[in-house]
């Protein structure tokens, strides 16, 4: 922890980023004994300054963090945890705490999209609202599903083969969209889809 620069009262600021999507979640603050414990338990410490006291996030929440990595400027001066969540980062119950615009057009990036299509997904079936498509695909079941992911599948093949640029985006959307609701009929989130992903990335480049 030598390379951490603290300032005067002994604080770096750290900023907590989701590993899969990269959402910064959080902006606080940690003491030496803080950065410790995290790298020893890999579970995010961090050190109240309201409170002067040290604190484990999710300990009474229970919107725990598991810490992936622990990343340190150039300057040396600030960190990021780079952290996977088990619930809502802000006390509000939102995901992130930056979710609040002050000027401008906040851009959602890929995974917020995907992000926010699975929770809507996701309340769809627990609410079935009458009328909805992913109601029609939830009520059919598995067997339906699957033959709309199969059939959206050929298409993406059809348009790649056409070499029909517009029209492969185009149903490359309908297969997500389709595979994100058999992800959710087998209570498989997505974020285990990501995991997998950044296993295969790690291990290649470990070779």
């Amino acid at each position: 922890m030598t390379n951490v620069k603290y300032d005067e009262n002994g604080l770096v600021p750290v900023i907590l980023q989701d590993a899969s999507t990269k959402q910064v979640l959080t902006l606080a603050y940690a003491n030496e004994e803080a950065v410790k414990r995290t790298i020893d338990t890999k579970e995010t410490w961090l050190y109240s300054r309201s409170r002067q006291e040290l604190w484990n996030k999710g300990a009474t929440s229970g919107n725990t963090q598991r810490v992936q990595s622990v990343q340190i400027d150039c300057d040396g001066d600030s960190l990021i945890y780079e952290v996977i969540p088990n619930g809502p980062a802000c006390h509000t119950g939102e995901t992130s705490c930056f979710h609040e615009t002050l000027a401008g057009e906040a851009s959602p990036s890929a995974s917020d999209m995907i992000t926010e299509l699975s929770a809507l997904i996701k309340q769809r079936e627990i609410d079935m609202p009458e009328g909805a498509y992913t109601t029609y695909l939830f009520e059919e079941g598995v067997d339906k599903i699957c033959k709309k992911v199969g059939e959206e599948a050929a298409e993406v093949i059809i348009a790649a083969k056409n070499r029909d640029a517009r029209e492969l985006a185009t149903e490359s959307a309908d297969l997500l969209y389709h595979l994100l609701v058999l992800l959710q009929e087998q209570k498989v989130d997505f974020k285990e889809v990501t995991g997998v992903l950044e296993e295969r990335h790690a291990a290649k480049k470990d070779k």
